[in-house]
């Protein structure tokens, strides 16, 4: 568990600093035997840096009730 809330951690923060990425796919226009044309269409992937603070919260409730479970056993 306490490795499972540090890479929660881990991911919140890079979220929060990296909020979004783009990626291009090709799509075929025109294609006339040998002659193709294609065209490149940018797709955009954002989400709010507030889902990253929330998962850095979460991460770290993870490891404090794991460590309120190791105590205990």
């Amino acid at each position: 568990m306490k490795t499972a809330g540090v890479i929660i951690i881990i991911v919140g923060l890079l979220m929060t600093l990296y909020t979004g990425f783009t990626y291009v796919t090709k799509e075929k226009v025109v294609d006339l035997g040998e002659l193709e044309i294609t065209k490149d269409n940018e797709h955009n992937v954002r989400w709010q840096p507030y889902l990253g603070i929330g998962m850095i919260v979460i991460g770290g409730v993870v490891l404090i009730l794991d460590r309120k479970k190791s105590r205990t056993t």
